[in-house]
Order: C-alpha cells, then structure tokens, then sequence
C-alpha cells in the first residue's frame, strides 16, 4: 500500500502522527471500562430468548440464592424509575425498564449485579423466564410486517419535471431492483457501561460519539438535571455510528449503581452488543433510469424500502444524494419504513450513502454497458452544472477530475469493454469503477484554548476521538494558529466538563472542532498582537497590527524582528491567557449552542450550507478475479481519488480513506447478519461467523487526495473525510464482477453461489 502524498503548508495539511499514539500502543490511554474504581461491583445482562411478546414470569430463585449476587433488575422492581430511551435521530433501541413487552430477540429484561463478573454471569445464566410468545415479522416479505412512506422531517422526497412521460418516451430504459443485507458493528471495543453514584452525582465512563447527548438523555431517563451528571469518554476503541446514541443499558446500569451504593460496571458479549445497540439496516431499491441512445439521461426515479423496529420510524433516506449526482430534468425520490420485530437499526459509516448509491452507479454501469458507452464518459456526458432538484450551484464539485486522476492511476485505458474479455489464466478478471460523494456538515460547538506562562497551550473541548485522530487535529489546528509546534499543544476531550461538541457523526466533526478551535485561538492571537502594539515601550510598540504574526514560538514583526511567545505572554493578564469561543455555523439559530447542552444534536449529520450544494465527491476503481472453476472472488487492486477540501492532516486521512475503500470491499463481498426466518433472531452474531475483511483478503490499496479549496463550504473549506470512502466500492466491485462473469449480481453480498 503506498503512502499519503505530503502538502507541506505548516501544520495545517502536513502529515502528523497522532499525539495520542504512544498512549495507545504502550495501553497507557484508558479506554472507558478500563476505569479503576474501588469496590466496584459487576453486572451482566440477560436478555430475551423471543422476538415478540410479552413476560409472564421470572424464576430468579436459583440466580438470587448464588453467594456475591447483589441485586437483580427487571421491569417488576424498577420499572417506575426509568423512562425509556428518547428516540435520536441516529436510531435508538426499543428496550425499555417499564413493561413487559418484548420488542425483538435480545432485548434487555433484567441486569444481574454481583461482586464479581463471574458470579454475574453465572446467575444471569440461571434465570429463567416464562413467555407469552407471539409469532414474529423478521424482515422484508414476512408476514405481519408494516409499510408507510417516511414521514415529512429531516428529510425530502423530490419530484422535478414527470418522470413518468420521460421513462414512456425514453430510447433506453434501465429498470431494476436492488438489496443491500442488514450490517452490524463489530468495533474492537465492545458496548461498555461503568457508573458511580457520589452524594447525588452520577459519573458514567461510556464510549460515546456525543457525551452531552449521553447525558441529555440519561437525564431524561432517570428524572434527574443534566447538571448532576458527568459523562467521560477519553477514548473510543471503534464505533462508526454505534456509540452516537443513547441505549437503554446506561440507565439500567445507572439505577442499579444508585440501588446498591456502589459503581457498578457493565461489559456487554459480543453477541449481546448485536441487539443491545443500533446495526445498519437492510434496504431494497427500484432504480428507473430513462436516458437517450447516447446516454444522456431524461430521468432519475429511485424508491427505497429500509427495515426498522415497530416503535421506531428511522430510516437514512440516502436518494437525497442521488437525486442529485447527474444530471436530469425530471427526478423522483420516494421511501418507504417497513417495521418489523427487531432491534432499532441506526447509524452505521456512511448510513445513507452506502445503501442508496450502490443502485444508483450499478445502474450508470448497466446502462453504460447496453448503449456500449465507457462508465467514464457515460458520467462526463451526465455531469451537472447546478443541482439538479434544488437549481443550487455546488460550492464545489471535482467529481471529474476525480475519475481522471483515478483512473491514470488505475490504467483504464487497457481496459477491453467486453465482459470476460480479461484473463489471467484461469482468473477472469473484471474492472470496475463507481462515483462516490458524501454531504460536507458542520455543526455548531465550542471550545476552550488557555496559553501557559511558558507558551504552550492547552485546548479543551468535549469532542470525541474515536479512533480518527480527532486530538491530533485539535493540536494541528491550535498549534498552526498560534504559531506552535503539535507538541507544544496539550489537547482534552470526551469530557461533559468541556465545552460542548455535536455528535462525532457524518464526516462533520474535523469541520465543527477546527472552526471553534480556531476562534478561540484568533482570539487569543488577537490579545498578544494588541498587547505587544499598544505598549510604551517593546520592539513592537506603535507598530501595525497586521504586520505582526506568531510563528515556530515567537511573535515576528516587520523587518524579522521576533521575540520569544513566552516574553510576549508576560503583558497579558492571567485571565487573558484563556479564551472561549462557540461557533454557530450560517444557517443555524442561536439555540443551536443551547442544545448542545441539553442533549440535543441540532441535526443527525450537522448541518449543511442553504445557499449552495455542499458535497465531498471521489471516484473509485477496483480490479477483481474471479475463479473459472469455483468462482472464487478475488480484489487484488483498489484506487480511490477523492477531492474533499482542506486536508487538515494527511496521514491520518489517508487512513480514513483506505480503512473506508477496504470496509467497502467486506460490504459487497463479506458482510451479511444472517436473520432466522422463523424466530427473527441473528445468528451469526460473533466475529467468527460475522465476515470482514482480513489482511489476507485486502492487496493493494492506492488513494489520491486531490488538493480543492473551497470557501463556499466553510471558513477553512474543510469537508469532512470519514464516510466518503466507503461509499462507491460495494458497486464498483459489482461492476469488477459484472465485467469479469457477464453476471450482474444487484443484491449484495456477492458470493460464490450467486456466479455459479
């Protein structure tokens, strides 16, 4: 795999190691349930054996008479302390403390605590409970489940021009169907809860995208004011969506610290954390396509179907964006919430865009192929200069430039267009390409910086680092504002004592911290100008403000003049060492801020500029074999090129991206939670049974990151980097297989059974 290309332009966009890396490689950084606490007690969940129904019956008997059992939950004994989660935008769970309904398999019906977690768990296994089972609705087609169209909210439904006409007089016609399997998170770190109780305070050590969203709803929950609770989340060992909202085991663990006195910790199996937490859930897509013999396309009509819970109405909706890749006069976009008996899906990287856009450019790529068109040039004839529903400019748009360069990289040009016209012995070989793009967000925040005597600095603010490199980003963005070195800046986050943050969520999270950070710092910056220039005396006195800089630890003047940061700190007032700034994005009230502290994240994936399309855009190509014999798939070759504003930091950019590209390789070809028809229950919810990528799966990974500046987008023209790799690779391979077999396979994830 090669490495990220460098853009030397100071700390902002050079290639820095984490700040935190040490910490995490000699296991000094503490990840929540690695918290010691004294005389901690442990807890372990039981959780439904049905899918729907209701309980009859516990026999705890055999469980309570275990010496070092503490205490038992269930619904009987605390329903009345707790309200159930309140519903997020990034999805939620159905369990709930009140009742005894039974939503789904593995709901949470009672919590053991012991003196230590074997005993917990050895009681939990000797509960057992009686049932008044109903037959379940697993998924799509099962009898019982219910449909509706999504109701009107966060997101639109378009409907441009008449579709219908367009699709009667259209020369070519695409007209399919398309799936995509329900996913589950399967981070390193599992689902853990650790609380303690201290003269009415609660401390809750949980990883979490969003801790004050944590600690809204917790509050909620239990009946008790934010103020009296703390929620700490240092580092996260992996979350992609599953830790950005709130889910019933936080107040069960919560109530059962408060009942027995003691801090209580909780580290949920593998298996539960596939029911106890939120999962991508499956969707079907009809795709409709009418386009001229030349490709040009006359119409978009994409209606999808997504699987949630029966309490719930989540869904992603993502032809939001591909209404809006190509080019056409008339657009519609409809979808559809199908509840079932099962958990609350939720966000998962990339959560609409993966799902939606995989129809969308495995259609461009049949299409391309019936009119006999190159999938490249079938794009550039498509390609729009305004939105095509809303009539927006984009702030900017390179998606073009991002095939050209992409595909030099990858050597296009020797592609033969004839699908299983490639050979490699007995390997067919297949090429493959599709568009990726992902919305730019921005979200309001704020953000504590102090200058120490010395000239370091510190920043402070309750974002979250889970696992993208967040703290070195914060460093980067302080240390190239204040002229400093990364390892002069200290950086504090994950922490409900900071100032706040928005959820951890939808590539907006480098965009929201930077520009916080970057204020106060200005701030800061602006004080020791004024000071050094204002003085009577000093090198600097009476000269223009603007002349001066900070710069490598000093502030410089005209002529080159300089003095130590240290020196210049010495005019300032202790209390004009620190400054607080919030950041309130255009477009969004001043409540915004106000939410934040109360729990409540303005919008699911930040926010997004009114005025213009804001849009990170990538294009991805892929190599795969394909056995003639056992159709044994193979991906030998990947190449992303992505155009996605300021890189704030290359190396780890370049992580996102390839981690995205590898993750979209699992997604067509590996990734499946396999439902039982009959009792609506997982059963492969384990990692040795849920597929992912693995070394020996993954060759050659090349990403390009594309220099683009954009000011529309935001002040620093940061897009956002997280999600977008992900996004085109499970129908770029589709595509890879199609050219490869002469076999389109539109419903993933592809295995060897569907090439046979």
């Amino acid at each position: 795999m090669s490495g990220p290309e460098q853009i030397p332009t100071g700390p902002l966009g050079t290639a820095t190691r984490r700040i935190d890396g040490r910490a995490k490689v000699t296991g000094h950084a503490r990840y929540p349930s690695d918290e010691p606490l004294h005389n901690a007690a442990y807890a372990h969940l039981v959780t439904s054996r049905i899918a729907r129904g209701h309980i009859v019956r516990f026999h705890l008997e055999e469980a309570r008479g275990l010496a070092g059992v503490l205490d038992i939950l269930t619904f009987e004994n605390i329903g009345h302390e707790a309200k159930p989660p309140k519903m997020m935008t990034g999805g939620g769970t159905t369990t709930t403390l009140q009742d005894n309904r039974i939503w789904h398999d593995g709901q949470i019906i009672a919590v053991v605590v012991a003196n230590s977690f074997e005993i917990a768990r050895e009681a939990a296994g000797r509960i057992r409970v009686d049932y008044d089972e109903e037959s379940p609705s697993p998924t799509f087609d099962s009898p019982g489940v219910e449909a509706h169209i999504r109701e009107a909210g966060e997101h639109k439904d378009y409907d441009v021009g008449d579709v219908d006409a367009a699709l009667a007089r259209a020369e070519v016609v695409v007209d399919e169907w398309y799936e995509t399997p329900t996913q589950h998170h399967n981070a390193i770190e599992l689902f853990t809860t650790t609380c303690a109780w201290d003269n009415g305070q609660l401390t809750i050590w949980e990883p979490s995208q969003f801790v004050y969203g944590l600690r809204g709803n917790v509050a909620q929950q239990i009946g008790v004011a934010p103020e009296q609770i703390r929620v700490i989340s240092k580092f996260i060992g992996g979350a992609f969506g599953s830790k950005g909202g709130a889910t019933a085991r936080t107040a069960w663990i919560a109530i059962a610290a408060r009942r027995i006195n003691r801090p209580v910790k909780l580290v949920a199996t593998r298996g539960q954390g596939f029911t106890i937490a939120t999962y991508r859930a499956e969707t079907r897509h009809h795709l409709q396509l009418a386009a001229t013999k030349n490709g040009i396309l006359d119409a978009v009509r994409h209606e999808g179907w997504e699987v949630t819970s029966r309490p719930s109405n989540y869904n992603v909706s993502g032809n939001e964006t591909t209404a809006r890749m190509y080019a056409s006069p008339n657009v519609k976009t409809k979808v559809n919430v199908v509840h079932a008996d099962r958990n609350t899906p939720g966000f998962m990287r990339a959560p609409p865009e993966t799902p939606y856009m995989f129809p969308l450019e495995c259609a461009m790529d049949e299409l391309a192929h019936r009119i006999g068109c190159d999938p490249i040039e079938l794009r550039r004839r498509n390609e729009p200069e305004r939105d095509p529903v809303t009539g927006l400019p984009f702030s900017s748009r390179h998606l073009l430039r991002c095939f050209d360069e992409a595909s030099e990289r990858f050597g296009w040009a020797k592609r033969e267009a004839k699908p299983r016209s490639m050979a490699d012995g007995d390997w067919l070989v297949g090429w493959g390409c599709a568009s990726a793009a992902y919305p730019a967000n921005i979200a309001a925040t704020a953000a504590r910086v102090m200058l120490r005597p010395n000239g370091q600095a510190r920043v402070e603010i309750a974002a979250h680092d889970i696992g993208t490199g967040a703290y070195t980003v914060a460093a980067i963005i302080a240390a190239d504002k204040l002229g400093l070195d990364v390892g002069d800046v200290q950086v504090d986050l994950g922490d409900t004592r900071l100032p706040p943050a928005s959820l951890a969520a939808g590539s907006s999270h480098t965009a929201t911290i930077s520009h916080a950070i970057g204020k106060a710092c200005d701030e800061l910056s602006e004080r020791i100008i004024r000071a050094a220039t204002t003085t009577n005396s000093g090198m600097f006195a009476g000269a223009d403000p603007r002349a001066l800089r900070l710069q490598q630890g000093r502030l410089v003047g005209p002529g080159g003049a300089s003095e130590q940061l240290s020196d210049a700190l010495k005019r300032l007032s202790p209390g004009a060492l620190e400054a607080y700034a919030e950041n309130i994005p255009t477009g969004l009230k001043p409540e915004a801020l106000a939410q934040l502290y109360s729990g409540q994240p303005p919008m699911s994936r930040g926010h997004s500029r009114q005025d213009v399309t804001a849009y990170a855009f990538g294009a991805q190509f892929v190599e795969v074999r394909v056995h003639r014999r056992t159709c044994e798939i193979r991906v030998p070759r990947m190449v992303g090129a992505f155009a996605c504003g300021t890189i704030v930091n290359p190396l780890t950019a370049y992580s996102q991206f390839m981690g995205g590209m590898i993750w979209g390789l699992g997604a067509a070809l590996e990734e499946k939670t396999e439902i039982d028809p009959v009792a609506a229950r997982y059963v492969n919810n384990n990692i040795a049974e849920y597929l992912i990528p693995v070394n020996a799966d993954v060759c050659k990974v090349d990403v390009l990151m594309l220099p683009e500046s954009d000011d529309d987008v935001n002040p620093l023209g940061i897009k956002g980097i997280g999600e977008i790799g992900i996004v085109g690779m499970n129908a770029a391979i589709a595509n890879a297989v199609f050219h490869a077999t002469g076999r389109r396979v539109r419903r993933l994830p592809i295995r060897i059974e569907d090439l046979l």
